[in-house]
C-alpha cells in the first residue's frame, strides 16, 4: 500500500485475525533503521478509542527527525505531533542488541512523566517489513502490542500500532503514521 492511502479495512477499524498461531518478530540487523535517518513530514491517523469498538479516527500532521548514535547501534527520533487536543513532543529511542539480533524501541511522550516510559517493543526487519512486539498492560488489561514498519522507498514509509487482548490471535490497529521525506 502506498503511504497516505487509507484502506476500507483501516477506515472501519476492523479487528483483523492473524490465524491460530501468533506472529513472531524477525531477527534484526544494525542497519534496519538506516532508511529513517533524516527529516520527515508525518500524517497521523489515530483511532479515538482503543479496545472499545470505536470506528472514529482523528487525523493530524507532525514532523520527525531521526539520527543514528553509538555508531549505528542506537538511534533517536524527535517527534512533534499536532494533535487535535494540542501539539506535543515525543521521542523514540531504538537500541540494537547484536547478541540477540533485535531492536528494542522505547517511546517517551512529553504529556506523561518520564517515569512512564512504556515497555519496549522488540523485533527486527525481514526485507522492507519490520515487526516488533511487547506484552504490557493497557487501562488495566493485559495486551500484546505490535508495531509494523513498511518501507515503500527511500522517501516514504509507514508505521502502524495494534493491540491484541487474546495473545496475538486478533489485532485492533489503532494508529498509522505515514512518513514522507521532508525537502532538504
Amino acid at each position: 500500500m502506498n503511504a497516505g492511502a487509507w484502506s476500507a479495512k483501516e477506515e472501519n477499524a476492523a479487528i483483523a485475525a492473524t490465524g491460530d498461531a501468533p506472529e513472531t518478530a524477525p531477527q534484526g540487523s544494525i542497519d534496519d533503521f538506516d532508511f529513517l535517518v533524516g527529516r520527515w513530514n508525518v500524517r497521523h491517523r489515530r483511532l479515538v478509542g482503543r479496545l472499545v469498538g470505536s470506528t472514529r479516527w482523528e487525523e493530524f500532521d507532525g514532523e520527525c527527525a531521526m539520527q543514528k548514535m553509538l555508531g549505528g547501534q542506537a538511534n533517536v527520533d524527535d517527534n512533534v505531533l499536532h494533535a487535535p487536543a494540542g501539539t506535543y513532543h515525543a521521542i523514540t529511542i531504538r537500541v540494537f542488541d547484536p547478541n540477540a539480533r533485535a531492536w528494542s524501541i522505547f517511546w517517551i511522550d512529553s504529556r506523561y512523566p518520564p517515569s512512564k516510559i512504556e515497555k519496549p517493543v522488540v523485533g527486527g526487519f525481514a526485507g522492507n517489513r519490520g515487526v516488533f512486539f511487547s506484552d504490557d498492560e493497557y487501562e488495566g488489561r493485559q495486551v500484546r502490542t505490535r508495531f509494523i514498519w513498511q518501507v515503500d522507498d527511500r522517501d516514504s514509509c509507514r508505521w502502524q500500532q495494534a493491540l491484541s487482548i487474546d495473545g496475538g490471535r486478533t489485532w485492533e490497529t489503532n494508529w498509522y503514521m505515514d512518513f514522507h521525506r521532508a525537502a532538504a
